[in-house]
């Protein structure tokens, strides 16, 4: 499917005609991503560019607020918070009602109001091993019954939605209560994560060949148009409940500026978002200097032009730019880059020593503060230091796995494990055949940047290497599937917690993809496991140093970095803040665009 051609609020006449909070349709946000979206089934995928635009149709059961620091959780589709038994295994919520889906020519001209039950299916489905969904272990690992389900269904060939799971209880029309395995003290993060909106079973089964084009939620906007990897067009939803902002900013100044903006404005502001898939640095930057796009978050090939260090050492815009009213914001991600190894593969896979060293001497042989963080991202970075964003429980302040910039260790290391250098200059394995390493990548200037750092990387360790290029979505499908020996890539955190991040590598995930090393140690899920059972605190932070000294240990990964965002927009756009948690997607119902 490359362009979505019926549009469903205009398939029922008079939709538009209903609705007391419809956004001004004048008003349009102009928005890139910088790779191809996969699509927008909430249960199918799990890539930023996708969920940006599914957090916007979609609504989880829970929502973080806006503007408040520290990170704050409140009620989104439901009355309160949810009740939780005193052993933190039961979780009671009820929908508001009166909330009602987008309209859909599946719902024969009827309107078609959200309940208990269509949380109940949305989580089954993740479950179910035909939506084979990348995050399903969020679900299946924790709600009774749940798990048991999904392997039903594998040996039967079709999952049972009407067959009762305990975990899974629909109390009444809007009650719904989630039963757990064990305790779990942080599962509202779940709840709220971005992938677990409500579908609707309509909709599923009538689109099932094609779920990923035909997204139908309750969130303030609708697809109106998809040219798959080019263009998306959302539309305000006309059936969306009035919502009015409601963000709590804390004592920083511009997070109160934004409120005062935005006080009492009815949600979302805009009726329109345009979203262009421009995957070149410079044409993203163009666009935005010639006022084509609204917001962009800023290339590293313009940093130092936009970017100067005044004299108390702080990061500020240029005076060109403050000049032409263009709003500057900088903060520091929620998130982990990384290249990891296939341990599937039989080249660089595997636990035994010599496997050890050959992808920690590559570990040795990438230069991060070197060359990475100034070249690549333009020293708007900082280097990571085990497998959870610095900051964030879990983290192991006290812990550093980054690997030291030292090629002739590296070198040496290879030396003593049989890995000789042939007559050609290049290294064979220590059974003489020869060895090389094949690296997915993308097509872009920046990627090719990457590429060079790591070419030097290699050839200062004698290895050789081929660069394997595909489109970015193209490289995660493959991903997913174990089929690549080596990539870099970048994960932003779903919720504030190392659960996130440490749950890629726990060997529970290999099946569902999202372990894309497809890493698997008895030590670490020990680990893993045990950090689950246990609440925020001293004893559960030593079970994520063990974890980080684990993959230390084996080096399925090689550290990157935690990024900076630098973000920009044009002087007409009021109410932008990036959200730590939100993908990038998270403001648009919240900003406003004053062009007059």
């Amino acid at each position: 499917m490359t362009h979505l051609k019926w549009l469903p609020m205009l398939a029922l006449g008079g939709s538009l005609a209903l609705s007391a909070h419809a956004a001004d349709s004048n008003k349009v946000l102009r928005v890139s991503i910088s790779a191809p979206e996969t699509g927008f089934d909430p249960g199918k995928v799990n890539d930023v560019y996708s969920i940006g635009v599914i957090e916007n149709i979609f609504e989880p059961l829970l929502k973080y607020d806006y503007l408040a620091r520290p990170l704050k959780i409140k009620p989104n589709t439901v009355e309160a918070m949810p009740e939780i038994s005193p052993d933190g295994t039961v979780y009671t919520v009820r929908v508001k009602p009166g909330i009602y889906f987008a309209d859909d020519p599946v719902f024969k001209g009827k309107k078609r109001e959200l309940t208990a039950a269509d949380y109940a299916y949305s989580f089954k489905r993740y479950a179910d091993p035909v939506v084979n969904s990348p995050v399903s272990n969020m679900m299946t690992d924790w709600i009774v019954g749940l798990e048991e389900a999904g392997k039903r269904a594998s040996k039967r060939g079709k999952f049972d939605y009407d067959s009762p799971i305990p975990g899974i209880q629909v109390l009444d029309r809007y009650t719904l209560r989630l039963t757990l395995k064990k305790p779990n003290y942080i599962f509202n993060y779940t709840l709220a994560a971005k992938q677990f909106g409500a579908v609707s079973r309509e909709v599923i089964e009538a689109y099932r060949k094609d779920t990923m084009s035909h997204p139908v939620g309750t969130g303030p906007f609708m697809l109106k148009e998809w040219k798959q990897g080019n263009k998306i067009v959302l539309a305000a939803n006309p059936n969306y409940r009035k919502v009015v902002f409601d963000g709590e900013p804390g004592d920083n100044p511009e997070d109160q500026k934004i409120a005062k903006a935005l006080a009492g404005k009815t949600l979302p502001v805009v009726g329109r978002v345009e979203i262009r898939v421009i995957e070149e640095e410079q044409p993203r930057w163009l666009s935005f200097l010639n006022r084509q796009l609204d917001w962009v978050v800023l290339p590293k090939s313009a940093v130092k032009t936009a970017l100067h260090i005044n004299e108390a050492g702080e990061t500020e815009l240029s005076p060109a730019l403050v000049k032409r009213g263009i709003q500057h914001s900088r903060t520091q991600a929620l998130d982990v880059t990384y290249a990891y190894f296939n341990m599937l593969d039989p080249v660089v896979g595997g636990y035994s020593k010599d496997k050890i060293a050959l992808r920690r001497a590559i570990a040795l042989a990438y230069p991060v503060q070197k060359e990475v963080i100034p070249l690549y991202y333009a020293n708007q970075a900082v280097p990571m230091k085990g497998f959870v964003t610095q900051g964030m429980p879990g983290s192991s302040p006290g812990f550093n796995g980054q690997m030291p910039y030292d090629p002739a260790l590296g070198n040496a290391l290879l030396d003593q494990f049989g890995y000789k250098i042939g007559p050609d200059g290049y290294r064979t394995f220590p059974d003489g055949k020869p060895l090389q390493i094949i690296q997915a990548t993308q097509p872009s200037a920046l990627d090719k940047i990457l590429n060079q750092i790591w070419q030097k990387a290699f050839d200062s360790l004698h290895i050789r290497v081929q660069f394997k290029v595909a489109k970015w979505n193209e490289n995660l499908k493959s991903a997913y599937a174990h089929k690549l020996q080596m990539w870099s890539l970048g994960g932003t955190a779903s919720m504030p917690d190392g659960d996130d991040s440490m749950v890629e590598l726990w060997s529970k995930s290999i099946e569902s993809g999202s372990n894309l090393p497809a890493f698997s140690r008895p030590e670490f899920d020990r680990a893993f496991e045990a950090s689950r059972l246990l609440p925020v605190g001293p004893e559960r932070e030593a079970k994520f140093e063990q974890m980080n000294r684990v993959v230390a240990a084996y080096q399925p990964v090689v550290l990157g970095v935690t990024r900076m965002y630098n973000e920009l927009t044009q002087p007409y756009v009021i109410g932008f803040k990036r959200h730590p948690i939100s993908s990038i997607g998270g403001f648009w119902r919240y900003v406003d665009v004053n062009r007059n």
